[in-house]
């Protein structure tokens, strides 16, 4: 699951795919990317450039906008066969730009939860393995959103939560991002664990838990005391894995 994540430097993540195109106005570091909020994505448009959508996919056949609010993941087990996503999968991929994300980890005793900051060990920006639509509203304008997938953990993550935001190799970005439609469940295969090693995870403040904070301190090592990790974590699968996980 994913349902928070950092962009701090949207140039960095175009200065390593100097294929993208940034926009002239460069948006500002953002600490705490919440669902319903903007976010930087590249779409499968042929355009080749950052764009701007709303997180949390609204179908294009969506008679309410309120069906984005649990549209923020997708699992990609059951892209395939889902139809809130399966055209999209063939037709409507995107990478979503990110710095690092946030997940919560359990206590022992299941009582609290600890934000933990996911990042790669070198703080390079990576990509979400995402979705889009555009969505008509009622007004005849259109609305373009998008959607995070999610899978099985890797090594790592799996200490903290049992799903994980896909993150595509950066040798796959063209290939997700081929205008053309393509088999969906081929596709899917791409949709792998991001290797454990070249990642590291570290608790924060608990004040990520509110989206009005957006700030550096948020991506700071926790200076509160410790909850201890659960002893031992078994790998469960979860009903609902396409709603909000928040905290």
């Amino acid at each position: 699951m994913c349902g928070r994540y950092t962009l701090i430097r949207l140039a960095d993540f175009t200065d390593m795919f100097p294929w993208i195109r940034l926009p002239a106005d460069a948006p500002p570091a953002r600490y705490n990317i919440a669902p319903t909020q903007g976010g930087a994505v590249v779409a499968n448009d042929g355009k080749q450039q950052i764009d701007f959508f709303r997180w949390g996919l609204i179908p294009f056949w969506a008679k309410d906008e309120s069906i984005g609010f649990k549209m923020i993941n997708a699992r990609a087990e059951t892209l395939v066969t889902k139809p809130a996503f399966r055209t999209a999968l063939k037709r409507r991929r995107c990478i979503i730009p990110a710095s690092g994300f946030y997940e919560w980890r359990k206590s022992a005793d299941g009582k609290t939860k600890t934000p933990m900051y996911i990042r790669m060990k070198d703080k390079k920006p990576f990509g979400f393995a995402g979705l889009w639509e555009t969505w008509h509203t009622s007004d005849g304008s259109e609305l373009p959103t998008c959607t995070i997938i999610t899978a099985e953990p890797n090594e790592l993550v799996a200490e903290i939560h049992n799903r994980m935001a896909v993150i595509l190799p950066p040798e796959q970005y063209k290939n997700w991002l081929d205008p053309k439609e393509v088999d969906g469940a081929e596709f899917a295969k791409l949709l792998q664990p991001f290797p454990a090693e070249l990642m590291e995870a570290f608790e924060v403040s608990r004040a990520v838990n509110s989206p009005k904070n957006d700030d550096p301190k948020l991506i700071e090592p926790s200076s509160e005391p410790p909850e201890p990790p659960p002893t031992s974590r078994r790998r469960t699968r979860r009903t609902g894995d396409d709603q909000p996980s928040l905290f």
